[in-house]
């Protein structure tokens, strides 16, 4: 699993699939879902060719 910590120490969970030198694409969710409701999105423009990128907001899915 991949984990950015903030400067308070939080841990923000994100997902990013695809070629880095990819255009990429962020995907972010409102409340209460997660990064997860992105999925079929996701692997849509992934298969396109496209990066993908999506996260859980503090609080939600596999943040703290």
């Amino acid at each position: 699993m991949s984990f950015v910590t903030t400067g308070d120490g939080v841990e923000i969970y994100y997902k990013d699939w695809g070629p880095k030198e990819a255009q990429p694409i962020v995907f972010h969710h409102g409340w209460p879902l997660s990064s997860d409701d992105w999925d079929a999105q996701m692997l849509f423009f992934l298969g396109q060719g496209y990066r993908v990128v999506a996260h859980d907001r503090r609080g939600h899915g596999r943040s703290s």
